[in-house]
């Protein structure tokens, strides 16, 4: 019989659902038994120790019920694999028989489907993770990428799950409709290559780094594709505005001063560059007294030996921050025709990369040792969020007026030459 262990605990001597035949000495001649402790609440009432599915006013006909076979289609790696091939085998179907062969004209509409297929997976993963719901990718994420259990692994399926999906969503529309896409595609080229470049190195070198298994391998495409797509999108044309060459001459004839606009992004572009150098130095261990205070008392998270937050302020301060002189330099002497495309990528990766240092920072799932104190939340917020926000300023304004980007014309030059 269930000898009772504490108020709380069940000595499992016999079978726990209480519907077997059970001799008087005790000793079980039904299903095997549990020999395990379990806690009371862990038994549902009335279910027996398999899932009863046979309704809600039926009762469950003992152990000899066959099992669900829900568990072991989760816990089968391959099955699940099977499943996702299957599943995109008729997306794809579908798509095809839908609208014919003329959205395949384009190879980044297959890109595009493969990789929204992807990004539900990816939110099904962080949703799991966070408890939200259950019995889908455990068994994947346990046994074949661990590092997504991470705070900055759930944040940045989140991201994908969301935030890419619906620029993938988007970008197969304007395919559909003979529409551009090239500034939708260069934002989400800067967010997926900031995303996988700081998540595998941070897997190489982090405190996972002895649990990579041949499942890693799959990441292998989300760098090699993006470079392509890169390529292709850089290669589409741009959408000109029209423009006439006075207009032209006009904005790049004005000094810093005669553009307020363009002086108060300059500021805050260098200050955002002061902190990125600030915060490289942190994670490169500076002595100095303000670097100690600032990684132990403001964003101890630095100090996480996942890997992730050292990475990603080092590729700021050796990539970011040169690109952020470069972007100063473009809202100061006109002509810059690349600083509106280049700004869009910048845009999409320092987006993703605030969105997930951000939330891994204040995340459960990071150690309480290197979880933001809160007593500095509102300043580590309001840091963190210019440092998003300037990035996605300077793309708006490229958008916005590129009349000072153009390539500079004979009589802007003409002008240029007046002021000298």
């Amino acid at each position: 019989m269930l000898g009772a262990r504490g108020e709380d605990e069940l000595s499992l001597t016999q079978c726990c659902c209480g519907a077997c035949p059970v001799p008087a000495c005790g000793v079980l001649w039904g299903p095997v038994p549990v020999p395990v402790l379990v806690p009371r609440r862990a038994i549902p009432p009335a279910q027996g120790c398999f899932a009863w599915t046979g309704g809600s006013g039926a009762s469950p006909p003992g152990c000899a019920q066959v099992l669900e076979p829900i568990p072991l289609f989760c816990s089968s790696p391959l099955v699940l694999m099977l499943t996702g091939v299957l599943v995109l085998a008729g997306l794809f179907s579908i798509i095809f028989f839908v609208s014919g062969v003329s959205h395949f004209q384009d190879p980044l509409f297959c890109v595009f489907v493969v990789f929204s297929f992807t990004s539900v997976v990816d939110l099904i993963i962080s949703l799991e993770e966070d408890g939200y719901i259950s019995g889908f990718v455990e068994v994947y994420v346990r046994e074949g990428e661990p590092h997504l259990r991470t705070a900055h692994g759930i944040l940045i399926c989140y991201w994908d799950g969301i935030i890419h999906y619906g620029l993938y969503l988007a970008m197969i529309v304007a395919i559909g409709q003979r529409k551009s896409y090239r500034n939708l595609g260069l934002f989400w080229l800067g967010s997926l290559m900031m995303s996988i470049v700081v998540f595998l190195l941070g897997n190489l070198i982090g405190k996972y780094s002895s649990d990579l298994s041949p499942a890693f391998l799959l990441n292998l495409p989300y760098v090699l594709i993006p470079i392509w797509a890169g390529l292709r999108l850089f290669q589409q044309p741009k959408a000109l505005p029209c423009l006439s060459p006075e207009k032209v001459t006009e904005e790049q004839s004005k000094y810093l001063y005669q553009r307020p606009q363009d002086a108060g992004l300059v500021l805050l572009l260098l200050l955002t560059a002061a902190f990125t150098f600030f915060r490289g130095m942190v994670v490169l261990d500076c002595p100095a007294d303000s670097c100690f205070e600032y990684i132990y008392q403001h964003e101890p998270y630095l100090r996480d030996p996942v890997a992730y937050p050292k990475v990603q302020m080092l590729i700021y301060m050796f990539y970011v921050l040169p690109f952020l002189c470069l972007c100063i330099y473009g809202l100061v002497l006109p002509g810059c025709s690349w600083l509106p495309d280049w700004s869009l990528v910048f845009a999409g990766a320092i987006a993703q990369a605030q969105f997930a240092h951000l939330g891994s920072s204040l995340h459960p799932r990071t150690p309480f040792p290197y979880q933001t104190p809160e007593d500095v939340w509102w300043s580590f917020l309001l840091t963190n969020v210019l440092y998003a926000l300037g990035p996605q300023l300077l793309a708006y304004r490229c958008l916005r007026s590129p009349a000072f980007f153009l390539p500079a014309t004979p009589a802007s030059l003409h002008g240029g030459k007046k002021h000298q």
